[in-house]
């Protein structure tokens, strides 16, 4: 893999490979084995990845936030070595080079600005468009692969790759998780010890919900899910709803949901001081 820290030099690398089709992983670093299935699904279809490594200061509302992400650029290239062939580029730009102006474009993207994430985190959605938005115009890729952890996220880019008309497929991942189920997230590394200990319960509680379904409603299957992690000290849950994967319209009731559709449990929770997100699939059958 070779790395490379310019558009132009980046650019000019894929026109002299003249390869495609071209796969593409952004990411924000601090990179695990989540990240890792993300490139080796990229490489196994692609004969040319870039992987990008770009902490985008235009998606953090919270400064501190913003300051505190973890960044291990060392750890991440030897990870990537291990997945990356010598046709593969890791793309690590600084601010400059992603905005050599300041970006004030604002984007709409109907229900999503409104609900789970879009409420916690303003103007978060509108940082992540542009910088996606942004790296597929550098890169020209032709299929981008998501992790599914982050995903209102991936209804976002699907609805911004419609909205600008680009051509690029846009693929979402399966969720990779720690042996004991928690979601793996670069922010796991910032959880105090005794906190991680009980991360757990995150997965565990979402996992029985997607089977009480069957026998209750939405408000009874809310209700356990915030009492049963609320119990434990340090832990709190800022939202879970039941929404569907394309709008994220939260349904009040099971008659709400239509069988053609897809629905998911999302959920964020404050461990301690770091926030968490993870979701499952809730199907009524």
């Amino acid at each position: 893999m070779k790395v490379i820290n310019t558009v132009i030099e980046l650019q000019n690398q894929l026109r002299k490979m003249h390869l495609s089709p071209i796969g593409f992983v952004p990411t924000m670093g601090a990179l695990h084995e989540g990240h890792l299935s993300l490139a080796e699904s990229a490489v196994q279809q692609c004969p040319v990845v870039v992987v990008s490594i770009f902490v985008n200061p235009t998606q953090f509302n919270d400064k501190n936030d913003l300051k505190n992400y973890p960044r291990t650029p060392d750890s991440d290239f030897e990870l990537l070595s291990k997945v990356l062939r010598e046709t593969d580029l890791v793309f690590t730009p600084g601010v400059k080079e992603i905005y050599p102006e300041e970006d004030k474009r604002e984007f709409h993207f109907g229900n999503l600005d409104n609900v789970m994430e879009a409420l916690h985190r303003p103007g978060h959605f509108n940082g992540v468009a542009q910088v996606v938005s942004r790296l597929f115009e550098i890169v020209n890729p032709d299929i981008a692969i998501f992790g599914l952890k982050d995903f209102q996220q991936l209804a976002v880019i699907r609805a911004l790759v419609k909205q600008t008309g680009n051509k690029v497929r846009i693929i979402g991942n399966p969720i990779v998780r720690e042996n004991d189920g928690l979601a793996m997230s670069s922010r796991n590394r910032l959880l105090d010890p005794k906190i991680r200990l009980h991360s757990p319960i995150i997965y565990k509680t979402i996992s029985a919900a997607s089977v009480m379904i069957k026998e209750y409603d939405i408000r009874e299957i809310k209700s356990f899910v915030e009492k049963n992690i609320n119990s434990v000290p340090g832990f709190n849950v800022e939202y879970f709803e039941i929404a569907d994967d394309t709008e994220l319209i939260p349904v009040s009731t099971k008659d709400e949901m239509k069988k053609d559709k897809k629905y998911f449990g999302c959920i964020a929770v404050k461990a301690g001081n770091i926030r968490l997100i993870d979701n499952i699939e809730i199907g009524l059958v």
